[in-house]
Protein backbone atom coordinates (compact mmCIF):
# COMPACT_ATOMS: atom_id res chain seq x y z
CA UNK A 1 0.00 0.00 0.00
CA UNK A 2 1.51 3.30 -1.04
CA UNK A 3 2.34 6.28 1.91
CA UNK A 4 1.79 8.63 -0.46
CA UNK A 5 -1.85 8.50 -1.68
CA UNK A 6 -3.40 11.42 -3.93
CA UNK A 7 -5.79 12.06 -0.72
CA UNK A 8 -2.68 12.59 1.23
CA UNK A 9 -1.96 15.36 -1.11
CA UNK A 10 -4.75 16.79 -1.39
CA UNK A 11 -5.12 17.07 2.71
CA UNK A 12 -1.58 18.64 2.65
CA UNK A 13 -2.62 21.03 0.33
CA UNK A 14 -5.17 22.20 2.66
CA UNK A 15 -2.60 22.56 5.38
CA UNK A 16 0.03 24.24 3.16
CA UNK A 17 -2.97 26.69 2.58
CA UNK A 18 -3.50 26.95 6.30
CA UNK A 19 -0.39 27.46 7.34
CA UNK A 20 0.71 29.98 4.75
CA UNK A 21 -2.53 32.24 5.70
CA UNK A 22 -1.92 32.06 9.33
CA UNK A 23 2.26 33.33 8.67
CA UNK A 24 0.60 36.14 6.76
CA UNK A 25 -1.63 37.10 9.68
CA UNK A 26 1.78 38.48 11.21
CA UNK A 27 2.19 40.93 8.39
CA UNK A 28 -1.90 42.15 9.22
CA UNK A 29 -0.35 44.64 11.88
CA UNK A 30 2.49 45.88 9.87
CA UNK A 31 -0.01 46.65 7.12
CA UNK A 32 -2.59 48.37 9.09
CA UNK A 33 0.48 49.96 10.98
CA UNK A 34 1.96 51.71 7.64
CA UNK A 35 -1.17 53.45 6.69
CA UNK A 36 -2.61 54.25 10.41
CA UNK A 37 -5.99 51.92 10.49
CA UNK A 38 -5.47 48.81 12.57
CA UNK A 39 -9.08 48.14 13.09
CA UNK A 40 -9.31 47.74 9.29
CA UNK A 41 -6.87 45.81 8.62
CA UNK A 42 -7.79 43.48 11.65
CA UNK A 43 -11.54 43.34 9.66
CA UNK A 44 -10.16 43.11 6.11
CA UNK A 45 -7.77 39.90 7.39
CA UNK A 46 -11.02 38.56 8.76
CA UNK A 47 -12.59 36.94 5.25
CA UNK A 48 -8.64 35.42 4.89
CA UNK A 49 -9.29 33.73 8.85
CA UNK A 50 -12.52 32.00 7.32
CA UNK A 51 -11.07 30.67 4.26
CA UNK A 52 -8.09 29.52 6.11
CA UNK A 53 -10.97 27.82 9.27
CA UNK A 54 -12.83 26.17 5.66
CA UNK A 55 -9.74 24.98 4.75
CA UNK A 56 -8.99 22.84 8.17
CA UNK A 57 -13.21 22.45 8.82
CA UNK A 58 -12.39 20.42 4.87
CA UNK A 59 -9.44 18.73 5.47
CA UNK A 60 -10.27 16.92 9.46
CA UNK A 61 -12.05 14.57 7.91
CA UNK A 62 -10.46 13.43 5.44
CA UNK A 63 -7.11 13.14 8.05
CA UNK A 64 -9.00 11.40 10.18
CA UNK A 65 -10.04 8.49 7.59
CA UNK A 66 -6.27 7.94 7.05
CA UNK A 67 -6.75 6.14 10.48
CA UNK A 68 -9.40 4.43 8.53
CA UNK A 69 -7.97 3.46 5.51
CA UNK A 70 -4.49 2.28 7.21
CA UNK A 71 -2.97 -1.18 6.60
CA UNK A 72 -4.26 -3.80 9.47
CA UNK A 73 -0.41 -4.61 9.93
CA UNK A 74 2.49 -2.37 10.66
CA UNK A 75 -0.91 0.40 10.92
CA UNK A 76 1.07 2.69 13.81
CA UNK A 77 4.68 3.23 11.64
CA UNK A 78 2.55 3.62 8.66
CA UNK A 79 0.17 6.59 9.40
CA UNK A 80 3.18 7.83 11.46
CA UNK A 81 5.02 8.55 7.76
CA UNK A 82 1.80 9.82 6.60
CA UNK A 83 1.10 12.29 9.56
CA UNK A 84 4.77 13.50 9.32
CA UNK A 85 4.23 14.49 5.75
CA UNK A 86 1.46 16.21 6.60
CA UNK A 87 3.45 18.52 8.87
CA UNK A 88 5.81 18.87 6.65
CA UNK A 89 3.28 20.36 4.65
CA UNK A 90 2.84 23.20 7.66
CA UNK A 91 6.42 23.80 7.47
CA UNK A 92 6.35 24.25 3.57
CA UNK A 93 3.20 26.37 4.00
CA UNK A 94 4.90 28.65 6.69
CA UNK A 95 7.43 29.30 3.99
CA UNK A 96 5.61 30.16 1.18
CA UNK A 97 4.02 32.63 3.61
CA UNK A 98 7.46 34.31 4.71
CA UNK A 99 8.56 34.43 0.67
CA UNK A 100 5.18 36.48 0.03
CA UNK A 101 5.28 38.79 3.73
CA UNK A 102 6.78 42.08 1.25
CA UNK A 103 4.84 41.50 -1.37
CA UNK A 104 1.63 40.98 1.15
CA UNK A 105 2.32 43.90 2.92
CA UNK A 106 2.25 45.91 0.33
CA UNK A 107 -1.30 44.70 -1.64
CA UNK A 108 -2.74 44.47 1.94
CA UNK A 109 -1.96 48.12 2.62
CA UNK A 110 -3.36 49.19 -0.39
CA UNK A 111 -6.38 47.28 0.33
CA UNK A 112 -6.97 48.82 3.48
CA UNK A 113 -7.01 52.10 1.78
CA UNK A 114 -9.41 50.92 -0.53
CA UNK A 115 -11.63 49.19 1.75
CA UNK A 116 -11.87 53.05 3.45
CA UNK A 117 -12.50 54.53 0.33
CA UNK A 118 -15.36 52.01 -0.80
CA UNK A 119 -16.80 53.08 3.10
CA UNK A 120 -15.95 49.05 4.48
CA UNK A 121 -18.34 47.73 1.37
CA UNK A 122 -16.74 44.43 0.76
CA UNK A 123 -18.40 43.64 -2.08
CA UNK A 124 -17.25 46.69 -3.65
CA UNK A 125 -13.52 46.55 -3.01
CA UNK A 126 -13.34 43.01 -4.11
CA UNK A 127 -14.74 44.38 -7.27
CA UNK A 128 -12.10 46.81 -7.45
CA UNK A 129 -9.16 44.72 -6.21
CA UNK A 130 -10.15 41.86 -8.90
CA UNK A 131 -10.47 44.06 -12.00
CA UNK A 132 -7.57 43.71 -14.67
CA UNK A 133 -6.05 46.70 -14.10
CA UNK A 134 -5.67 46.27 -10.11
CA UNK A 135 -4.11 42.90 -10.74
CA UNK A 136 -1.52 44.11 -13.12
CA UNK A 137 -0.85 46.69 -10.99
CA UNK A 138 -0.51 44.18 -8.35
CA UNK A 139 2.23 42.23 -10.06
CA UNK A 140 4.41 45.01 -9.99
CA UNK A 141 4.23 44.72 -6.62
CA UNK A 142 5.70 41.33 -5.98
CA UNK A 143 8.99 41.28 -4.40
CA UNK A 144 10.87 38.83 -2.24
CA UNK A 145 12.88 38.91 1.58
CA UNK A 146 15.45 40.73 1.39
CA UNK A 147 18.41 40.89 4.11
CA UNK A 148 18.15 44.36 4.41
CA UNK A 149 14.91 43.93 6.01
CA UNK A 150 17.87 42.78 9.02
CA UNK A 151 19.80 45.85 8.45
CA UNK A 152 18.76 47.40 12.09
CA UNK A 153 17.75 44.07 13.97
CA UNK A 154 19.56 43.19 16.95
CA UNK A 155 19.94 40.00 18.72
CA UNK A 156 19.34 42.08 22.28
CA UNK A 157 16.15 43.53 20.55
CA UNK A 158 14.25 40.27 20.08
CA UNK A 159 11.97 39.19 23.29
CA UNK A 160 13.62 35.65 23.61
CA UNK A 161 10.89 34.51 26.06
CA UNK A 162 8.00 35.70 23.47
CA UNK A 163 10.10 34.15 20.57
CA UNK A 164 10.19 30.66 22.84
CA UNK A 165 6.77 30.50 23.69
CA UNK A 166 5.31 31.35 20.30
CA UNK A 167 7.46 28.78 18.79
CA UNK A 168 6.21 25.77 21.15
CA UNK A 169 2.42 27.22 20.65
CA UNK A 170 2.82 26.66 17.20
CA UNK A 171 4.10 23.39 17.57
CA UNK A 172 1.76 22.11 19.83
CA UNK A 173 -0.86 23.91 17.58
CA UNK A 174 0.56 22.04 14.52
CA UNK A 175 0.67 18.31 15.79
CA UNK A 176 -2.57 18.84 18.02
CA UNK A 177 -5.41 16.95 15.77
CA UNK A 178 -2.73 14.19 14.42
CA UNK A 179 -1.23 13.17 18.04
CA UNK A 180 -4.91 12.92 18.61
CA UNK A 181 -5.84 10.85 15.92
CA UNK A 182 -2.38 8.84 16.37
CA UNK A 183 -3.23 8.41 19.96
CA UNK A 184 -6.25 6.70 18.84
CA UNK A 185 -4.07 3.99 17.29
CA UNK A 186 -1.72 3.74 20.39
CA UNK A 187 -4.69 3.00 23.15
CA UNK A 188 -7.97 1.86 20.21
CA UNK A 189 -10.23 1.06 23.46
CA UNK A 190 -10.46 4.31 24.04
CA UNK A 191 -9.48 5.94 20.53
CA UNK A 192 -13.21 8.56 20.43
CA UNK A 193 -11.83 9.50 23.88
CA UNK A 194 -8.40 10.10 22.03
CA UNK A 195 -9.31 12.14 19.12
CA UNK A 196 -11.73 14.32 20.88
CA UNK A 197 -9.05 15.15 22.90
CA UNK A 198 -7.65 17.12 19.75
CA UNK A 199 -10.14 20.31 20.28
CA UNK A 200 -8.82 20.68 24.08
CA UNK A 201 -5.11 20.74 22.94
CA UNK A 202 -6.21 23.19 20.04
CA UNK A 203 -8.07 24.83 22.55
CA UNK A 204 -5.19 25.67 25.03
CA UNK A 205 -2.67 26.43 22.34
CA UNK A 206 -5.24 29.13 21.35
CA UNK A 207 -5.59 30.56 24.91
CA UNK A 208 -2.08 30.33 25.45
CA UNK A 209 -1.62 32.44 22.35
CA UNK A 210 -3.82 35.50 23.37
CA UNK A 211 -2.57 35.49 26.70
CA UNK A 212 0.79 35.65 25.77
CA UNK A 213 1.70 36.69 22.25
CA UNK A 214 -1.00 38.56 20.64
CA UNK A 215 -1.35 41.53 23.52
CA UNK A 216 2.61 41.86 23.10
CA UNK A 217 2.77 42.90 18.98
CA UNK A 218 -0.93 44.51 19.23
CA UNK A 219 1.08 47.18 21.80
CA UNK A 220 4.10 47.58 19.91
CA UNK A 221 1.94 48.16 16.31
CA UNK A 222 -0.65 50.68 19.07
CA UNK A 223 2.60 52.19 20.15
CA UNK A 224 3.66 52.84 15.80
CA UNK A 225 0.20 54.11 15.05
CA UNK A 226 0.13 56.61 18.26
CA UNK A 227 3.93 57.86 17.13
CA UNK A 228 5.25 56.60 20.38
CA UNK A 229 7.25 53.54 18.38
CA UNK A 230 8.89 52.78 15.57
CA UNK A 231 7.77 51.08 12.54
CA UNK A 232 11.01 48.97 12.13
CA UNK A 233 10.77 48.07 15.70
CA UNK A 234 7.30 46.82 15.13
CA UNK A 235 8.82 44.75 12.00
CA UNK A 236 11.63 43.24 13.95
CA UNK A 237 8.92 41.88 16.18
CA UNK A 238 6.87 40.22 13.56
CA UNK A 239 9.78 38.46 11.58
CA UNK A 240 10.89 36.79 14.58
CA UNK A 241 7.51 36.06 15.08
CA UNK A 242 7.29 34.41 11.35
CA UNK A 243 11.11 32.75 12.63
CA UNK A 244 9.53 31.00 15.42
CA UNK A 245 6.60 29.84 13.58
CA UNK A 246 8.86 28.06 11.55
CA UNK A 247 10.81 26.48 13.75
CA UNK A 248 7.67 25.74 15.85
CA UNK A 249 6.57 23.63 12.66
CA UNK A 250 10.09 22.16 12.92
CA UNK A 251 10.04 21.18 16.43
CA UNK A 252 6.11 19.36 15.78
CA UNK A 253 8.09 16.73 14.19
CA UNK A 254 9.83 16.00 17.73
CA UNK A 255 6.04 16.68 19.95
CA UNK A 256 4.26 14.19 17.52
CA UNK A 257 4.87 10.97 18.87
CA UNK A 258 5.43 12.11 22.28
CA UNK A 259 2.21 14.06 22.18
CA UNK A 260 0.44 11.00 21.01
CA UNK A 261 1.61 9.15 23.75
CA UNK A 262 0.68 11.54 26.52
CA UNK A 263 -2.80 12.08 25.06
CA UNK A 264 -2.85 7.89 25.35
CA UNK A 265 -2.13 7.76 28.74
CA UNK A 266 -4.10 10.53 29.79
CA UNK A 267 -7.47 9.27 28.04
CA UNK A 268 -7.33 6.58 31.15
CA UNK A 269 -8.13 9.01 33.21
CA UNK A 270 -11.23 10.45 31.57
CA UNK A 271 -13.16 6.85 30.50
Amino acid sequence: MEVITEKLIYIALFIFIIHSIETLAYAVRLSGARVKMIASALSLFNIMVMVSRLANMMQQPFTGSLIDTAPTSNAQEFVATQFRFLIGASTIGTIFGLLLLPTFIALFSRAIIHLSEEKGSVPSLFKRIFSLQYIRRGVTHFSLPKFSYLRDTKIKDIPIRLFLINMIITAIYTIGVLSALYAALLAPERASTAIMASGLINGMATILLVIFVDPKVSVVADDVVNQRGSYQTLKNISLMMVTSRLLGTLLAQLFFIPGAKYIAWFTQFIV
